[in-house]
């Protein structure tokens, strides 16, 4: 409807749920994966009582870097109930059971990021535990060959967890890679299939209240008016509400995480289709390699102050499985995040809020996290302080933790061949990541922090794949018996992992039989 001074806003009460002071309209500025994610959500969320409205302009870019994704998109589209053979056809998906990390301890050295556990333990100490005294009993097996995740991705190969949780076939989990464009579509058609109202054309200006400084409303470049009790800035690196109509800043996190360009190239498929992201260190940055339906999804990330842009170029088209698709697509970029999430009515979701470079697959997920804490402390038009100021201190801490997780991938580093890897492995580091590398060279322990979205296995490959030894084991481990005990154990998970990985399908066996139904 329009109201008295003409903005175009939508009148909530039309079915009588929602009472006073109750969010009547949110506008949700800006598409791409995370306008259309947060739309989709919030129109199952919010059922009735509350119009939705997305307003993005096809003028207007997207950044589509976010193909691979971590577990818990599927809790995402589980909730929105999407079924998941309609999920990968329409988005030319493939499954994910981690990232193999290629040179990235040491030159030429390979290890897995899996998604799941390494094994089931045996008695009340960590399977690596055991590993380790193993190891220095003579054992050659690798810790990779602990993990069904691995077992699976190297022979590429996939089936879904099993159920029984005393079989080692449970102890994985999976995600995705997608086509991060057609998701948004697919995202698009189920929101407006459920009233959510887009509207194209472009943001030209930012009204706010004299009164309380919120967002009032915005203007069209045409001269439309939206209205809205709600805001969700969803418009990518501007921030368009968030920092140029609120003035929110941003923390450059450049010291720490150097990368701040990447380069992104289609390509076509060969080969087996494979169950896994790979990521391949480079002079100054590395290489993403996504495996799609259709296509390879290839990337350089990279720092700038070591590598100019033709030759991130011409290093990322030198090392591509099959043809470039296309022309190589630049993107430049800060990572760090804004001093505020959330301020007034304006909540900041996607490249909004902050960005993370995509070396463990995080920017959808923090979409998704986004969305779960707004959802989590939905407000009513008083705009409760205290709701604020929660999703700021979960969404601050989430997004450091992650960042330490990130910092580890280059301050271990062995490597010494280039300038930017012998800055990566002399650089400080937050006391909340040292206290964590610490924990683990003295005697093995992982340390958990408060929602650490990475659990002690990621951790634990990352410490092991790049060299991190333990300098001694846990001292419960004197009383586990004798080191042959160790051993044998670390044998038997392997040869059961190995058995249990050759029963499984062909991974594109496996999308085709999803896809069919």
């Amino acid at each position: 409807m329009t109201g008295e001074n003409g903005d175009m806003q939508a009148d909530g009460q039309a079915d009588g749920q929602a009472g006073d002071g109750a969010i009547r309209s949110i506008l949700i500025v800006g598409g791409g994966t995370a306008g259309w994610m947060t739309a989709a959500a919030l129109a199952h969320a919010l059922p009735r009582g509350c119009t939705i409205t997305l307003v993005e302009s096809d003028a207007i870019g997207t950044v589509g870097v976010g193909e691979a994704t971590i577990p818990p998109i599927r809790l995402f589209n589980d909730t929105l109930g999407i079924d998941e053979g309609e999920f990968l056809k329409a988005t030319k998906g493939s499954y994910k059971l981690g990232i193999e990390f290629v040179g990235w301890g040491q030159e030429g050295h390979r290890y897995f990021h899996p998604f799941g556990t390494f094994g089931k333990p045996f008695d009340l100490l960590a399977v690596h535990q055991h590993w380790l005294r193993a190891r220095r009993a003579g054992s050659t097996i690798p810790l990779d060959a602990l993990s069904m995740a691995w077992g699976a991705a190297a022979r590429n190969r996939f089936a879904p967890p099993l159920a029984d949780p005393r079989s080692v076939g449970s102890t994985f989990d999976y995600a995705y890679h997608f086509d991060a464009g057609l998701y948004a579509a697919f995202l698009r058609r189920f929101a407006e299939a459920r009233r959510v109202v887009r509207v194209e054309g472009e943001v030209g200006d930012v009204a706010l209240d004299g009164e309380s400084g919120q967002v009032a409303h915005v203007t069209l470049t045409d001269g439309r008016r939206l209205a809205a009790d709600l805001f969700v800035d969803c418009s990518g690196f501007r921030g368009l509400l968030i920092a140029g109509a609120l003035g929110v800043g941003f923390e450059d996190w450049t010291h720490w995480l150097p990368c701040d360009r990447a380069v992104a190239v289609p390509s076509a498929n060969t080969g087996p289709l494979t169950p896994y992201t790979r990521s391949t260190a480079r002079a100054a940055g590395w290489q993403w390699r996504i495996p799609l339906q259709h296509r390879t999804g290839n990337g350089y990330v990279y720092a700038s102050r070591h590598l100019s842009d033709d030759e991130a170029a011409a290093t990322l088209l030198a090392n591509l499985d099959g043809e470039a698709l296309g022309d190589p697509r630049p993107l430049r970029f800060t990572t760090g995040r804004r001093t505020a999430f959330w301020r007034r009515n304006v909540v900041a979701i996607g490249l909004a809020s902050g960005f993370m470079e995509p070396l463990e697959s995080t920017s959808i997920h923090l979409i998704q996290a986004g969305i779960a804490k707004l959802l989590a402390y939905f407000p009513t038009r008083a705009f409760e302080p205290a709701g604020i100021a929660e999703y700021n201190r979960v969404a601050v801490t989430e997004s450091e933790r992650i960042r330490d997780f990130l910092i580890l991938h280059y301050v271990l580093t062995e490597r010494g061949d280039t300038d930017f890897w012998r800055a990566c492995a002399a650089m400080d580091i937050p006391d909340t990541l040292k206290l964590k590398i610490d924990h683990f060279r003295a005697h093995g322990r992982l340390v958990a922090r408060e929602m650490d979205l990475f659990g002690p296995a990621s951790w634990l490959a990352v410490h092991i794949g790049q060299g991190n030894w333990p300098a001694a084991l846990d001292p419960l481990i004197a009383y586990a018996g004798e080191p042959a005990e160790s051993v044998r154990f670390v044998e038997r998970l392997a040869e059961a992992i190995a058995r249990g990985a050759e029963t499984m399908p062909e991974h594109a066996a496996f999308i085709a039989r999803r896809i069919a139904g």
